[in-house]
């Protein structure tokens, strides 16, 4: 009877805490499912904050609209983009006063210390007003134009006019470029007319039929088709298109990269891997420079 009563007594015991395991379950998932909404993660889109960008005249374009993009996808984030040149770009990233530099060139040996994401080509095309008659020059001719050899475009069958030469303003790579591919020192050229970005150097070129320039292939094509009045040269008998720096036979071309002091973590992560991602292929497109991906 004592055993009866001991077994009986326990599976009271048992049920009791049966029951108090199963309250205290209820309870704590009422709890849960009766915690305030602004007490539980609801949110959609982490991503917040604001992005500098500085740098390239000729990236410059392009990432804003990238930006503007990225914006839209995550409303709490501001992309701010300003140009100032590729030195700019890295000094600015280098020192911390911009998150992303922007840079149209390779890196130099010395920048190493730098991380480089390309997200874009592009090429350098040497560009004259659309009524000018040359339809060519060759490379000699270019150095002789710049250098002050050849003054006057009766001298490479042209009109009997002085030539404006135009130049970049240093710490542009456009500049850089130009220069060690004629294999000419800025100290030699003999230039009248100094610019920043590639905007400026269409727009003189467009308001001076007597001018000469380089400037961004991307951007030349891509104002020719909004009418600006200019045209682009060949380049060593390659024709200056986007086509052929895609297909790489055109011979001055370049990556348009974004650079960053270390590491991308964080917001600086999500819109560089976002800027090299298929997901703004058409933007690249639209601005006539070669996408990474074809």
């Amino acid at each position: 009877m004592l055993v009866i009563l001991s077994t009986f007594s326990w599976t009271l015991v048992s049920l009791r805490r049966t029951q108090i395991s199963i309250s205290l379950v209820a309870c704590l998932w009422l709890q849960s499912c009766t915690k305030p909404p602004e007490a539980r993660d609801t949110t959609t889109d982490s991503l917040q904050g604001k992005l500098v960008l500085t740098g390239s005249s000729t990236v410059a374009p392009l990432v804003s609209e990238i930006g503007k993009r990225f914006e839209s996808e995550h409303p709490k984030v501001k992309v701010d983009v300003q140009t100032g040149g590729s030195s700019r770009g890295m000094t600015d990233a280098r020192q911390g006063s911009a998150d992303i530099g922007m840079v149209s060139r390779n890196l130099k040996d010395n920048e190493q210390d730098l991380q480089a994401f390309t997200i874009a080509k592009d090429g350098i095309g040497i560009i004259l007003h659309k009524d000018n008659p040359v339809q060519s020059l060759a490379n000699q001719q270019v150095v002789a134009i710049y250098t002050g050899k050849i003054d006057n475009w009766k001298q490479v069958g042209g009109k009997n006019a002085p030539i404006t030469v135009v130049n970049k303003a240093e710490g542009r790579s456009t500049l850089e470029l130009f220069l060690k591919y004629f294999q000419i020192k800025n100290s030699e050229i003999k230039a009248q007319v100094v610019i920043g970005d590639n905007q400026q150097g269409i727009k003189t070129v467009a308001g001076n039929p007597n001018a000469i320039s380089y400037v961004s292939i991307g951007t030349a094509e891509y104002l020719i088709t909004q009418g600006a009045p200019i045209q682009l040269l060949p380049v060593s008998g390659v024709v200056a298109t986007t086509e052929n720096v895609q297909n790489g036979t055109f011979p001055l071309s370049r990556p348009l990269n974004l650079v960053t002091k270390t590491k991308p973590q964080g917001l600086d992560k999500e819109f560089i891997d976002f800027a090299s991602s298929p997901q703004v292929q058409d933007i690249v497109k639209e601005q006539n420079f070669v996408p990474l991906q074809n």
